[in-house]
């Protein structure tokens, strides 16, 4: 049984912060000059937060600190070009290339040229400060007193990005989340045989569902103090940057809930145009592949059993074929097929699929709100701060987005895009955009779909262990 090393492993990717109902995500700029970010960086090490284990509820604190890295930033402290390009060329490329653009979907409204933040055209993001509290005033009061160090320091904020979790953990267009989440094997938590996957999913330096170790950035030339590293674990003689570390993704996305619920409701509308409220629920639903309560459609093919639920315990290959239940095209079943992965069988499906999981998390920004069909007006912007880790950017996060949500073919469907985020704002050639609702005898496709999701910033992070930060702190 492999035991990770959690006192090493920022917590983040492991204990997801359930308890810190507010977060502050702190956006820095490293100067060229006039400063001493080492200094600080080796000031707020020891009081990162790890993913060691804490046994009792009494004993969880009051908040949380977690600290990512962008390649700039990385370039910014000090780190040879040597050493940076020994990074996996997503990272180092970052999320706002022709390329990536395309394979994200960031056309239109979406176009980094149009972001708050991120983009080539705004101040260069160096570093990510992630801060948590049990409430907003505990979480403002620490994020006070870690501002006036930085600031001290010479590091400059490029944006602030407050995020929060609502009761019933539900998300603005009304649906429980965060509820579909891979266990890592050797974390100490315990989940569904089918959802528990290898730690090089996700951390770097464990085998991963491949049998393989993950491709690790290696310090190939010597700075700083080396003797901080352990040694390459494939042999090559060089120090591991990598180990206990993973890579963040995280993009900032704007949600248009009054759209989306306008949608559902034209579509679902009664005869007289009045909206029926349980079918326009159920239309979204079905996109999304859950009930606003959590339950999976699977399960519950017909009605919201309606008592929270964070069920993520099946599959579809026996219970759910041909999609009569939850479409094939649903948000969820697209990305992460489970066990009916094309026409594999379920044993392949399953290993196909945990090849390419992502660990999510998310925090919610703007009003408090939760959307329903006759509730769909917030005040002001309201979105979602999508976070997840992996351990290839490219095999998992990126895959997710460009082959799976984007694609319009999805099991024998062609003009399909993932509903809630692969839809794109003007339809690519002017080609459909539909949901298919699988039935019997005459599927039923609605038609038309729209964009209800704009991506506002976002970026890639290198999430580095406690030792690595300790090590990235004597770069001079």
């Amino acid at each position: 049984m492999v035991t990770l090393e959690l006192e090493d492993i920022q917590g983040y990717i492991i204990r997801g912060y359930a308890r810190m109902s507010y977060s502050r995500f702190v956006l820095l700029h490293v100067p060229r000059e006039h400063h001493d970010a080492h200094r600080w960086i080796a000031s707020i090490a020891d009081g990162i937060t790890t993913a060691a284990h804490i046994s009792k509820k009494q004993d969880i604190p009051p908040t949380c600190l977690n600290i990512a890295l962008t390649a700039v930033g990385l370039k910014a402290l000090g780190l040879q070009k040597e050493n940076v390009d020994s990074f996996n060329l997503e990272f180092r490329e970052g999320m706002v290339t022709p390329h990536r653009k395309r394979l994200l979907g960031d056309f239109d409204d979406s176009d980094p040229s149009k972001w708050d933040w991120g983009s080539t055209e705004k101040q260069a993001v160096h570093i990510i400060l992630m801060i948590f509290g049990k409430d907003k005033d505990t979480c403002l009061e620490y994020f006070d007193k870690l501002r006036s160090d930085y600031i001290s320091n010479g590091l400059q904020e490029v944006l602030q990005l407050d995020g929060q979790t609502l009761p019933k953990n539900k998300e603005h267009f009304g649906f429980r989340d965060g509820i579909s989440q891979p266990v890592i094997i050797g974390s100490g938590r315990i989940g569904p045989d089918n959802n528990m996957i290898k730690a090089g999913e996700f951390i770097l330096g464990y085998e991963n569902e491949y049998g393989v170790f993950p491709d690790t950035p290696l310090v190939r030339k010597e700075q700083g103090n080396m003797n901080l590293l352990s040694s390459d674990a494939g042999g090559s003689g060089y120090k591991d940057l990598g180990r206990n570390g993973s890579f963040l993704v995280l993009r900032q996305m704007e949600q248009d809930v009054e759209a989306f619920w306008d949608f559902m409701n034209e579509k679902t509308k009664n005869p007289d145009g009045s909206v029926n409220v349980d079918e326009s629920a159920k239309l979204a639903a079905k996109m999304m592949g859950r009930w606003p309560s959590g339950a999976p459609i699977t399960k519950y093919p017909d009605k919201d059993p309606g008592v929270l639920s964070d069920d993520d315990d099946f599959g579809y290959h026996q219970n759910d074929p041909d999609g009569l239940k939850c479409p094939h095209g649903s948000h969820l079943r697209r990305c992460n097929p489970r066990d009916s992965f094309e026409d594999n069988s379920a044993k392949e499906s399953l290993e196909l699929s945990n090849r390419h999981r992502i660990i999510r998390r998310a925090r919610l920004y703007g009003q408090p709100y939760v959307g329903s069909p006759l509730d769909r007006k917030p005040e002001g912007k309201v979105g979602l701060l999508f976070n997840c880790f992996n351990a290839d950017i490219s095999r998992q996060f990126e895959l997710i987005q460009y082959t799976w949500a984007n694609s319009t073919k999805v099991k024998q469907l062609y003009n399909d895009p993932d509903p809630i985020i692969g839809t794109r704002q003007s339809a690519h050639d002017g080609l459909p955009q539909n949901f298919t609702i699988q039935a019997c005898p005459v599927n039923k496709t609605v038609t038309g779909l729209k964009r209800f999701v704009t991506i506002k910033g976002g970026g890639y992070f290198f999430f580095p262990s406690i030792t690595a930060i300790r090590y990235l702190a004597t770069l001079k």
